[in-house]
């Protein structure tokens, strides 16, 4: 087996700062390589340092990358823009920012294949619905004339998948590929990839967070923490005896037991939700005419206990987080009833809702689009407080505070003069729980809080999410597509398809034994790692 890629001795610098210390690694021909390791660790750098796409203020200091044994760095700007697409393509993280929204998701396909290979336009169309064929683009000669906003997460992936295929690249670099995806989809990239990295003789560049796809999809594997490769090895062997503490400390928090839950029937009932129905008109033609219904929620009926967590799952579409704005009355409600605290919140009027306001208060997805970038965290979390005439009524009784529940969230006391900007994923997501628990609410809605974060920090929020409700008694609705945290966080699960639930229970009995195809095919989707009772 030839060697492909080979990183040797890379030093990367800003000014004074070492961002990439002495990296070295080989990848062969045909080979999938998994780079590892939590964000800021030098993953996606590194990858920006083989595409020769660093910034002006980053620079290499010392090391070299060869590409089949030809120095990258001594080429022209010129000779390096035909490698990036034609012999070096790469799959980018969040396919909405990656595709341009005003040209058609053909039109950048055949972008790559002109510039590059200069074939006629006939020729170009032909192969761009051969590659939509290529990596099961339904429909492909339709596809073509479509936007970016017109296609789903798993589409728009595939879609960049093509792009980066294309030209017949040597080695592709896919930069967390299936992050934002739903369990089923990313199981149909991940296939996807394998098939398309057999048949041709590929050679990836895996890089991820997620220990149990790359248990399912790398040959190699390399840990990186804090800029420094500490630990390299065959799947078989990194698995099985993992040297470095590090290793053994990520392995350990992407492992997941399943504990036997019950359900303490003396409980006082928090939130009942019984019958509910969001149905939203589809509206046609000229004069607007309703000429139809889309069930996002159709007869949703669970309840929540005080103290306790419902995990409500499903893939995106299925109706997660309709019910969460319908339980806050940001939607309206087509049928059924919301009742918190026995009292049905759809049958109150703006002012009576005021209360319930503080009550149920939601962690979003997102942490840095979900906080105001031009306000400090002290200001961000007041907001709330001031908003709903919740806790101190003076400004420094209400720093004082803010500082207590930063220090309760497991962030420092004077981080209430910064901005978002200047926090980790993770601790923005811990931001947005102070703000949460800043007005005294009795219930979260948590909406996929740990979709975006590392397997280790997102491991911290839900630990912390567990220690505050042991605290306060709060109780939590959390919504997520990740099947893996489930048991971590909840203590009943609803699985959700199409606007219904298909099943629930307690996690105990709906993870060892789901009843309903769907439960069972969204189990049998999620990757797994394998057992290791070593760690």
């Amino acid at each position: 087996m030839s060697t492909m890629l080979a990183v040797t001795d890379l030093n990367v610098s800003i000014g004074q700062d070492t961002l990439l210390k002495s990296i070295s690694f080989e990848i062969q021909q045909g080979e999938i390589f998994a780079l590892v390791g939590e964000s800021g660790s030098g993953k996606s750098l590194t990858s920006l340092a083989i595409m020769r796409l660093l910034p002006d203020v980053i620079s290499i200091r010392s090391g070299d990358i060869t590409l089949h044994n030809k120095s990258l760095f001594v080429l022209p700007e010129s000779q390096m823009q035909k490698i990036r697409g034609k012999q070096i393509a790469m799959i980018f993280q969040e396919p909405m920012s990656a595709l341009n929204p005003v040209m058609t998701v053909g039109e950048q396909v055949a972008e790559v294949i002109k510039i590059h290979l200069g074939l006629k336009k006939d020729a170009v169309r032909k192969k761009v619905i051969s590659l939509f064929e290529e990596v099961a683009l339904k429909n492909p000669k339709e596809r073509y004339g479509w936007y970016p906003h017109q296609l789903s997460g798993g589409q728009k992936q595939r879609v960049m998948i093509a792009i980066a295929l294309a030209c017949e690249p040597d080695l592709l670099i896919a930069d967390e590929p299936t992050t934002a995806l739903d369990v089923t989809i990313q199981a149909q990239v991940l296939t996807l990839l394998k098939k398309i990295q057999k048949d041709r003789g590929l050679s990836i560049l895996f890089i991820t967070h997620d220990m149990a796809i790359v248990a399912q999809m790398a040959d190699k594997i390399a840990v990186m923490y804090h800029g420094e490769i500490v630990e390299q090895a065959e799947r078989k062997t990194f698995f099985t005896h993992p040297q470095h503490p590090y290793t053994k400390s990520l392995l350990k928090d992407a492992m997941v037991k399943i504990e036997k839950h019950t359900i303490d029937i003396d409980k006082d009932t928090l939130l009942e939700v019984e019958g509910l129905k969001v149905h939203f008109p589809i509206k046609k033609g000229l004069l607007q005419r309703t000429v139809g219904y889309v069930k996002a929620v159709d007869d949703v009926t669970f309840s929540i206990k005080r103290g306790k967590t419902l995990a409500l799952v499903g893939e995106s579409g299925s109706g997660k987080s309709t019910i969460g704005q319908a339980i806050l009355s940001l939607i309206p409600v087509t049928q059924g009833s919301v009742k918190f605290e026995n009292i049905n919140l759809v049958d109150l009027h703006d002012k009576a809702l005021k209360v319930y306001r503080r009550k149920i208060q939601i962690v979003f997805q997102d942490p840095f689009s979900a906080l105001n970038p031009r306000m400090n965290i002290g200001d961000i979390i007041r907001e709330g407080m001031i908003s709903l005439g919740v806790g101190p009524q003076t400004r420094v009784l209400q720093d004082e505070y803010i500082k207590t529940l930063l220090l309760k969230v497991e962030l420092q006391a004077d981080y209430l003069t910064r901005y978002p900007h200047e926090f980790s994923g993770g601790q923005r997501q811990r931001i947005g729980i102070a703000r949460a628990l800043a007005v005294e609410p009795e219930l979260i809605i948590c909406d996929e809080p740990t979709s975006a974060l590392d397997v280790s920090v997102r491991m911290q929020v839900l630990k912390l999410l567990k220690k505050l409700q042991k605290e306060s008694a709060v109780s939590y609705l959390f919504i997520t597509h990740d099947l893996s945290i489930v048991p971590v966080i909840a203590d009943e699960v609803a699985v959700m398809k199409e606007g219904k639930i298909v099943e629930q229970g307690l996690v105990s009995d709906v993870m060892h034994n789901p009843q309903n195809a769907y439960t069972q095919k969204l189990l049998l989707s999620a990757p797994k790692l394998p057992n290791n009772e070593n760690i």
